[in-house]
């Protein structure tokens, strides 16, 4: 059960870091810095963009049209901060 508890944590921050990979990648396609005709750079957007769109659109779906600004992958990162503090604070007691 221990070690369920901690592959659950792991791949939370893992996820987390897909997502902030997802940002950073987007906005170096944005800015120019990365050319999407490279193979590796587009695998590596098609990737994270597969990852995480999905939760991501049905996070758009309730937040206002705030025009270009995308605060999408804030409020996940913020739900998947949240979910790992409740199953540090209310999990974590009754496994250990």
């Amino acid at each position: 059960m221990i070690a369920i508890f901690y592959l659950a944590l792991q791949i939370l921050k893992l996820y987390s870091y897909i997502v902030i990979a997802n940002v950073v990648v987007s906005w170096l396609v944005a800015f120019n810095i990365l050319n999407t005709q490279n193979r590796l750079v587009y695998s590596i957007l098609e990737m994270t963009y597969r990852l995480t769109d999905p939760i991501l659109n049905k996070i758009r779906g309730f937040l206002p049209n705030l025009g270009s600004l995308d605060i999408s992958p804030v409020i996940l990162l913020l739900l998947i901060w949240f979910i790992e503090m409740c199953m540090k604070l209310y999990i974590a007691p009754m496994i250990f």
